[in-house]
């Protein structure tokens, strides 16, 4: 059977059929998904499978896998697997994967575990649609500025709903601080496209005061958050979703109540990303050697 591409939206997502991912891919059937996951930039496979080791083995196609996360905890006996799970904290914020580190992962896997009778569905958005459609001025600007991107601030919760576990939580996440700049219009490495390249750990734009970096950013990612960006994904058991990284952000959104809810993350590391004059990020504190390699272009395409 050859593989099948559904598009999901006009601008993002595409369930993938006639292959199955249970088991190991010839170089062709990794071609294919590579070349749809360039167009549709995020990818729905049904009736997956797979444990841990078969959910690497699925990211390993694409590249080198990284550590589970920087500064949280893998799943026990997984070091390359992370638990999205309710029940160590909510990611209902947009933003791009590990951006804080110098080469954020190129891909991630995400596949479900347990799912919530109602809710918890995750939002993916291009920021590539997002990039056409600024108006030409403040694509000019955007294509000029550089935005520092940091872990080590509270994106999700108010200091006074902060109990004694989600203190314990901030601090684990926190427990090394990365700060790193990166273009705020990156290019694809594999496709030449440009996108927004921000999201929740995007928080001061070089030579900008913080007030003015909130009221830029809060502008420029109001483009990617535009309805016709997203990809609304209801999860099903047995599901894998495979997103680009490099030019998607995403939301799990909070709206399930108490009930349990967990994905498992596999990611697959990324490149140094290169903005419009070809100049690469930069860290400034943070060492993230220990989470990933960096991926070469060429080994990536």
């Amino acid at each position: 059977m050859s593989i099948e591409i559904q598009k999901v939206t006009a601008n993002i997502g595409a369930r993938v059929s006639g292959v199955d991912i249970n088991k190991p891919l010839n170089a062709e059937q990794v071609a294919a998904i590579r070349e749809a996951l360039n167009t549709h930039k995020a990818l729905v496979f049904d009736d997956v499978h797979l444990d841990d080791e078969g959910q690497e083995a699925f990211a390993r196609h694409f590249g080198d896998v990284t550590t589970a996360h920087p500064t949280v905890s893998a799943v026990a006996g997984a070091p390359n697997v992370l638990p999205v799970d309710s029940e160590r904290g909510r990611a209902n914020h947009w933003h791009t994967d590990v951006t804080f580190v110098l080469n954020p992962p190129q891909a991630s896997t995400l596949r479900s575990i347990t799912i919530p009778p109602y809710g918890g569905e995750t939002l993916i958005a291009s920021s590539a649609a997002a990039y056409r459609e600024l108006p030409e001025p403040l694509r000019a600007l955007a294509d000029t500025l550089w935005a520092e991107h940091t872990n080590d601030y509270d994106y999700a919760v108010p200091d006074e709903q902060i109990d004694d576990e989600k203190a314990a939580q901030r601090a684990q996440f926190t427990s090394i601080k990365f700060r790193t700049v990166h273009p705020v219009v990156r290019v694809h490495p594999l496709t030449g496209e440009r996108g927004l390249f921000i999201g929740g750990f995007a928080q001061r734009i070089v030579g900008l005061s913080t007030v003015e970096s909130r009221k830029l950013l809060d502008l420029l990612q109001a483009y990617v958050t535009r309805p016709e960006n997203i990809l609304r994904h209801r999860w099903s058991p047995n599901q894998l979703v495979l997103f680009d990284n490099r030019i998607t952000q995403h939301y799990a959104i909070d709206n399930y109540d108490d009930q349990p809810r967990r994905l498992n993350r596999v990611t697959v590391a990324g490149d140094v990303p290169v903005g419009i004059e070809g100049k690469e990020s930069y860290s400034i504190e943070g060492d993230a050697s220990h989470y990933t390699s960096v991926a070469e272009v060429a080994e990536a395409a």
